[in-house]
């Protein structure tokens, strides 16, 4: 009898990326986290306004044409596109990810869980009990929230105005969202760095449970490994401060 992890469809893994913020770098590392944490059949998809430099085994897709008012072209709302009827040629549940995260645990369960919803968020981690998603990590059934698109494709810039981001719009059109277990998604300046003044002299620690990391904001992850907070006010340099943290280098690799 076939081994069925072998003849079983692939995951899906989708990442974004578009403007200069991000470099084929961090497509590269996401897909190599990715492919050194999971045991079953692997499909990587990138849309991208720029594919130099993305390795091959990534499914490489182009961005739709930007038709959007100018204030959307780098905007997190910029995304919204995922949520129409039909997706390129991608189906079922679909596990989103945003590229300013480090994967260090088995993704395989972010499949698993709760696998007949249509959507499962990982929670803000500044907003806890408020009912919003963090969209860095998100998994979604293709063809299933058109009611998101519908919402936001008549008046882009009225859904921006109304909502201070894209995850709270989102959570809010749906009206309810379900949660990853909080262990498994953390952020690492709200969830690891020590509080002040613990910070300036303890390292920021993983926990086992952890299966992803996000670097929201700053630091960004390279600067988080070598101890930087880059701050664009004086006086923040008081508390806003990190430790080499040599474990980011053990999992954000090629």
């Amino acid at each position: 009898m076939p081994n069925a992890a072998k003849t079983a469809a692939p995951q899906i893994l989708l990442c974004l990326k578009w403007g200069t913020r991000y470099g084929s770098d961090y497509v590269n590392r996401t897909y190599a986290m990715a492919m050194r944490n999971t045991t079953r059949p692997l499909r990587v998809v990138c849309f991208t306004d720029d594919p130099v430099g993305i390795r091959p085994e990534v499914d490489v897709k182009p961005m739709p044409p930007f038709d959007l008012p100018e204030r959307m072209r780098y905007h997190p709302f910029r995304r919204m596109f995922i949520f129409q009827k039909e997706l390129a040629d991608l189906d079922g549940n679909v596990l989103h990810l945003d590229l300013d995260l480090l994967i260090t645990g088995s993704i395989d369960a972010f499949f698993d869980h709760k696998p007949e919803l249509d959507f499962v968020v990982a929670e803000n981690w500044t907003q806890p009990g408020q009912g919003i998603g963090n969209m860095s990590v998100f998994r979604f059934r293709v063809g299933a929230l058109t009611r998101v698109w519908d919402r936001f494709r008549p008046d882009p810039m009225a859904m921006m105005d109304l909502y201070r981001n894209s995850q709270t719009f989102v959570s809010r059109t749906l009206g309810h969202v379900d949660f990853y277990p909080a262990e498994w998604c953390l952020s690492f300046k709200h969830s690891l760095v020590p509080a002040w003044p613990l910070n300036f002299i303890k390292t920021p620690a993983l926990p086992p449970e952890a299966r992803i990391v996000a670097f929201t904001g700053k630091p960004d992850i390279d600067e988080a490994a070598r101890g930087e907070w880059p701050v664009t006010a004086g006086w923040k340099k008081l508390y806003k401060h990190v430790r080499p943290t040599p474990w980011i280098n053990e999992h954000w690799r090629s």
